[in-house]
């Protein structure tokens, strides 16, 4: 029989805390983060930046798509010190001023959203999709859109508005 090592407690390890820098939506911030805080959680709770969703907390529903130097991450799957130095994009950084992004105003003309719930994570993970230059028919964006679920059903109308913004989101230089 074997036996499972037990972890000493460590006073010292509940308060130890990290500074990082990451360029978040175009601004430059700095933070003393707790070495378990995903991102997810340093997005929402300490930034007050609730755009981003948490479905499953587990990876599974792409609700917390963004992305972190302009490739497609589920932020509740990575710990905000693993992002030292990265750029991050979220769905509130995507309009300039009151020109929403592309993707965004493609969502808007075809309906794209029922409850809108995993409207941010489905904008940012069609951002990353297109940069990622992997999708060019229908079947490979549903494919590559796979990892974003929506619990309503808009998938008819989500792909519709990926193929109306994909022109214009590969002509961008920024996210």
């Amino acid at each position: 029989m074997n036996a499972t090592p037990v972890r000493q407690h460590r006073p010292e390890a509940e308060s130890e805390t990290h500074s990082i820098s990451l360029l978040l939506n175009g601004k430059q911030v700095q933070l003393t983060v707790e070495p378990w805080t995903t991102l997810l959680d340093l997005l929402r709770e300490h930034l007050n930046l609730t755009g981003t969703k948490k479905g499953c907390d587990h990876g599974q529903c792409g609700a917390c798509t963004v992305l972190v130097n302009g490739t497609r991450i589920n932020a509740c799957l990575s710990l905000a010190v693993m992002q030292d130095g990265a750029e991050i994009t979220t769905i509130e950084g995507l309009a300039n001023g009151d020109q929403l992004h592309p993707m965004q105003a493609a969502f808007v003309e075809q309906d794209a959203f029922q409850c809108g719930y995993c409207t941010p994570g489905q904008i940012c993970s069609a951002i990353g999709m297109i940069k990622e230059g992997k999708a060019k028919t229908r079947d490979e964006i549903r494919e590559q859109m796979s990892g974003n679920l929506c619990r309503c059903g808009a998938y008819t109308n989500i792909l519709a508005a990926i193929e109306q913004a994909m022109p214009a989101c590969q002509g961008e230089s920024r996210e």
